[in-house]
């Protein structure tokens, strides 16, 4: 015997036992605002249903072959086979009950003008093909987030962004939302500024060489301990903002400059998950970017009786 098969005897009970493990939050879903209402629905075109769970199919077809081979007489059900069968049932429905949750999370996210409707099938697909085994809570959270992204601005979010979160553990994740506490945006540019892998920032951040040689090889950054990276084409007058603070830079030429932006340099997946994290400012980094910043004279000296910068125009 090639597979195994089941009696008409046994199909029933484990679609019961399988629907008791269904539960699904999505159920109530007349409510949803119409973005929402589209979502859900363009996922479950996508990968076979929120509100009746596409492994009951696989079941079906299991039955239809069970009933075959049965009346042939060609096959005995044992427990053997009633145990891979209660199993795969069991992991079928750990998958979809994490297809709803994320959906579910991503559903108040959405903004008012999103256009789920307008986001590729095969996206949808491959989004939940790699999301579908995530059960942790925060990891779900991080995952939500992408999803709602990409629905309220089709197009923004890649397929290899998606593969690379589908490749990070939490710790890696939780690594690089330390890592975007030093992000500061430049130009137009997310770029966290990481200069000394020995300061007392690098190193109470875990940000050491394994650490952020670890995340390039993940995909989320580039990392180069030697030469760095700078942003170019920068006119005289760039903004730089830190979360809730901004800094007025003057630099040397009237237009095409560069800024030394540090030892790492974000990709696109890095981009794209660095706008969706949960990170927060680090005390006291804004005042050590400032005073670097003082120090090649794009920005005034500090106050020295004060010892802190100018206020800037958010602050």
């Amino acid at each position: 015997m090639g597979h195994p098969a089941y009696t008409p005897r046994v199909i029933p009970r484990l679609r019961a036992d399988f629907a008791d493990m269904t539960n699904n939050p999505l159920a109530n879903w007349g409510e949803l605002t119409k973005p929402a209402t589209v979502l859900v629905e363009k996922i479950s075109d996508a990968v076979g249903g929120l509100f009746k769970p596409y492994q009951l199919v696989r079941v079906a077809k299991a039955e239809a072959e069970a009933e075959r081979i049965h009346a042939e007489g060609q096959i005995q059900v044992t427990d053997l086979h009633r145990r891979a069968m209660r199993r795969f049932l069991e992991e079928e429905a750990q998958k979809q009950a994490n297809i709803e949750a994320i959906t579910q999370k991503a559903l108040p996210l959405l903004g008012e003008t999103a256009c789920p409707q307008n986001v590729e099938d095969d996206w949808i697909t491959n989004f939940f093909d790699k999301s579908r085994i995530i059960s942790d809570g925060d990891m779900q959270q991080l995952w939500s987030k992408l999803l709602a992204s990409e629905a309220n601005l089709p197009g923004t979010i890649s397929k290899r962004t998606v593969n690379v979160l589908g490749d990070l553990d939490k710790r890696d994740a939780e690594l690089f939302t330390h890592l975007c506490g030093f992000a500061w945006v430049i130009g137009g540019g997310i770029n966290p500024l990481i200069y000394d892998l020995e300061h007392e920032f690098s190193i109470r951040a875990d940000l050491r060489f394994s650490s952020l040689s670890h995340l390039d090889t993940l995909g989320l950054i580039q990392f180069n301990n030697i030469a760095g990276f700078r942003v170019t084409k920068l006119p005289k007058k760039t903004t730089a903002v830190y979360y809730d603070k901004q800094l007025e830079l003057t630099l040397p030429n009237d237009f095409d400059n560069e800024l030394d932006v540090g030892l790492v340099l974000l990709t696109r997946a890095g981009y794209d998950l660095a706008r969706i994290c949960n990170c927060e400012p680090v005390d006291g980094f804004f005042e050590y970017v400032y005073d670097r910043f003082a120090n090649r004279a794009v920005v005034p000296k500090r106050d020295q009786e004060s010892n802190s910068p100018p206020e800037s125009p958010s602050s």
